[in-house]
C-alpha cells in the first residue's frame, strides 16, 4: 500500500461525501501475523494469523476510521471535534485533528482509562473533560452537544468512521487473497465487527473473495449483547471494551448472526492469559486485544467450533503499550547483580 494511508489508497470503496479530503498520517497496511506456535497450543491443524493493529499511527485500529471522520468534518469547515472515549479513540481524534489544525474535546469516564491512553491524548493537544458517570453517560453527552451545536462527533455513531475502519477487512482479503474462515475479534462499542461485516460483504460483492463467520467476543464483567440487555456498571480489566450499551450493537449481532457466527463472553483472567500466550508469540497487545483470541480458545476447547484445514485471522485491536498497567503491576522486580562479569556469568550459566 502506497505511505498516503487508508483513505487515499481504498477511496473507490468508500460511501462518504464528496468535500471528504484527505487527513492521513499514514494509517493502514497492518501485518497480518502467521502465529503457529499459538495455533498448535490451541489444537493445531488450521492456519492462524493475528491482524496487528496495534502497529497504527496511535497504536490501534481507530485511526483507520478517524482519517475519514476527521476528513469529512474538515473537508466542511468544522473547526471542533468531539467523542466520549475509554482511551483509544481520544488519542486518534486527537491527533487527526492536530494533524489539520482543529480543536479536540474528548470526555472520558472517571477512573476508567488507562495512563498510556489518556496520556497521548493530551500530548495530540485534546482538552480532556471527566465525567462523573460511564462511558455510556460521557457518549450520550457528546451526542447531545454535537446535535445542538456545530461540533463533528467522531464515535463510531458517525458512519465514516465505519467507512475507515472496513478497510482492515479489504487489507486481510488482499494479503490472503480470500477472506479467512473465521474472523474473531473484540467487540465493546460494536463498530468494529460492524465495520470489517460491511467490508467483507463489499470486497466480495465486488471481487468475489468470499465472507468469514464472525465471531465477537465481550468482557464477561463487560456483556450486554450477550446478555440481552444493558449493563449499568460494566467491570472489566479490558478498559477498551467497557461499555454497556454498544452504540451499533443492533448492528454487532446482525454482522454475528449474517455470517454464521456468535458473539460470546470470556473472563478478565481468560482475557489475560491470551494476552500472555501472543506475547509469547512476539505479539504484544493491550488486554482488550486479547478477547477474540480468548474467545476461540474457550470455543475450541467446549467443542464449538471446528476450523481443522482452515484460516482464522485475530484482530488484535491496540498495541500493549496503550495499556501496560497489568503487565507492570505484576513484573518482578529485576535481578540484582554486581558490576562484574564473573557474577553474570554464574546467573546466566547457572554456576554454583
Amino acid at each position: 500500500m502506497p505511505a498516503r494511508g487508508v483513505f487515499a489508497h481504498y477511496r473507490e470503496f468508500m460511501d462518504v461525501p464528496a468535500h471528504t479530503v484527505e487527513v492521513t498520517l499514514s494509517e493502514g497496511d497492518t501485518p497480518l501475523i502467521p502465529v503457529p506456535k499459538l495455533a498448535e497450543e490451541l489444537g493445531g491443524g488450521f492456519e492462524l494469523f493475528v491482524k496487528f493493529e496495534g502497529m497504527n499511527p496511535t497504536g490501534s485500529f481507530k485511526d483507520r476510521g478517524m482519517t475519514v471522520a476527521i476528513g469529512e468534518a474538515h473537508g466542511r469547515q468544522a473547526k471542533t471535534v468531539i467523542c466520549a472515549s475509554t482511551g483509544n479513540t481520544a488519542a486518534s481524534a486527537a491527533a487527526y485533528a492536530a494533524r489539520c489544525d482543529m480543536r479536540a474535546i474528548v470526555t472520558i469516564p472517571e477512573g476508567k482509562v488507562a495512563a498510556g491512553k489518556l496520556a497521548g491524548a493530551v500530548a495530540y493537544g485534546a482538552e480532556v473533560i471527566q465525567i462523573d458517570g460511564s462511558f455510556d453517560d460521557a457518549l450520550s453527552l457528546v451526542v447531545q452537544i454535537s446535535q445542538q451545536h456545530p461540533i463533528a462527533l467522531v464515535n463510531s455513531l458517525n458512519p465514516y468512521r465505519l467507512e475507515g475502519q472496513k478497510s482492515a477487512a479489504f487489507e486481510i482479503c488482499d494479503t490472503l487473497g480470500s477472506a479467512p474462515d473465521w474472523l474473531c475479534l473484540p467487540v465493546g462499542n460494536a463498530g468494529n465487527i460492524s465495520a470489517y461485516w460491511m467490508g467483507f460483504r463489499q470486497y466480495n460483492q465486488h471481487k468475489g473473495t468470499g465472507l468469514p463467520q464472525v465471531l465477537g467476543v465481550q468482557a464477561a464483567g463487560s456483556a450486554p449483547l450477550v446478555l440481552g440487555h444493558p449493563v449499568d456498571k460494566p467491570e472489566t480489566v479490558a478498559t477498551a471494551i467497557r461499555i454497556g450499551r454498544p452504540a451499533r450493537g443492533e448492528q454487532a449481532l446482525e454482522a454475528a448472526e449474517e455470517s454464521g457466527g456468535r458473539i460470546i463472553a470470556v473472563t478478565d483472567d481468560e482475557i489475560l492469559h491470551m494476552q500472555r500466550r501472543l506475547a509469547a508469540s512476539g505479539v504484544w497487545v493491550e488486554p482488550a486485544s486479547a478477547a477474540g483470541l480468548a474467545g476461540l480458545a474457550r470455543q475450541l476447547c467446549e467443542g464449538k467450533m471446528d476450523v481443522r484445514g482452515k484460516r482464522v485471522v485475530g484482530v488484535c485491536t491496540g498495541h500493549g503499550m496503550k495499556d501496560p498497567d497489568i503487565i507492570a503491576k505484576s513484573m518482578p522486580s529485576p535481578q540484582k547483580l554486581p558490576s562484574e562479569l564473573r557474577a553474570l556469568e554464574d546467573a546466566i550459566l547457572g554456576r554454583a
